[in-house]
């Protein structure tokens, strides 16, 4: 896998890496080609920290970085946008506003709270919380219209991990289903996410068995990211997903330019 479709620099509130040197590390692991996807969560709750995207300057540094490194690696303009309902309209009119290659969907939140911090957990059990957060990732996806792909599915695990989840596909299937089923209606991707196995979970996001049912209920189209924030983090795990991919039923995955998909074998 030398396509890596879900990264982020120091333009992203969560990263301190410079565009620079993830790309150098991109080059250096192999890559043809690196999408940054940096962050942009409108109206995110928190006064401390602000997911908004200086998105003027975003683009003339990748425009800079692209034209440096034309001759070594492709380098794309993407975003990742953090859903919430209220924002569908919003984020219409960003993305046209825009010329990007690729546009991930993602949810940040539940509750109008991130699930990275303890406070969402001191009020609900882990159950009630994991099955929260995917109906709010259905809802969002609901009002979203302009978008590519749904980013890392069941990313509220990596940190219900810390509370002793046992979280399985089968215990949240109905809850899962509707919203791999209005993907394939939508004829959007699923990013597998490896960045799952960096957090310790033993498992991409989503899980082997997500990517399973959808592929069994006719999805096929699907995206690999690392969900990189330091150079370290690029292309991690890549060297499985080949073969991951295939045991669950798989025989290409995706890659984005202008917005168009191409389909690649594995």
């Amino acid at each position: 896998m030398r396509y890596d479709f879900h990264l982020h620099s120091a333009f992203s509130e969560d990263s301190e890496s410079p565009m620079q040197l993830m790309i150098e590390e991109g080059i250096s692991r192999g890559l043809s080609t690196m999408c940054f996807t940096e962050h942009y969560d409108a109206d995110f709750p928190d006064d401390e920290v602000s997911f908004s995207l200086d998105i003027e300057d975003y683009a003339a540094a990748l425009r800079q970085m692209k034209e440096a490194y034309q001759d070594r690696i492709e380098i794309l303009f993407g975003v990742e946008l953090g859903m919430q309902p209220h924002l569908g309209a919003h984020y219409q009119e960003y993305t046209s506003l825009w010329p990007f290659d690729y546009v991930i969907a993602s949810q940040h939140l539940a509750d109008r709270m991130d699930p990275y911090y303890d406070a969402y957990w001191q009020t609900r059990s882990v159950h009630d919380g994991i099955a929260l957060y995917f109906r709010e990732t259905l809802d969002g996806l609901r009002a979203m219209q302009d978008f590519d792909t749904l980013g890392h599915l069941d990313y509220i695990v990596r940190y219900a991990n810390r509370y002793g989840s046992d979280y399985s596909y089968a215990a949240y299937a109905d809850l899962i289903d509707p919203i791999l089923q209005l993907i394939i209606e939508r004829d959007k991707c699923l990013e597998v996410n490896t960045a799952g196995f960096k957090a310790g979970l033993g498992h991409p996001n989503p899980t082997e068995d997500v990517l399973r049912r959808y592929r069994e209920l006719g999805g096929e189209h699907i995206i690999v990211g690392s969900d990189g924030h330091m150079p370290m983090h690029l292309a991690w795990e890549f060297d499985r997903i080949d073969a991951l991919l295939k045991e669950v039923g798989f025989t290409h995955h995706c890659i984005f330019r202008q917005r168009k998909r191409i389909c690649l074998p594995l």
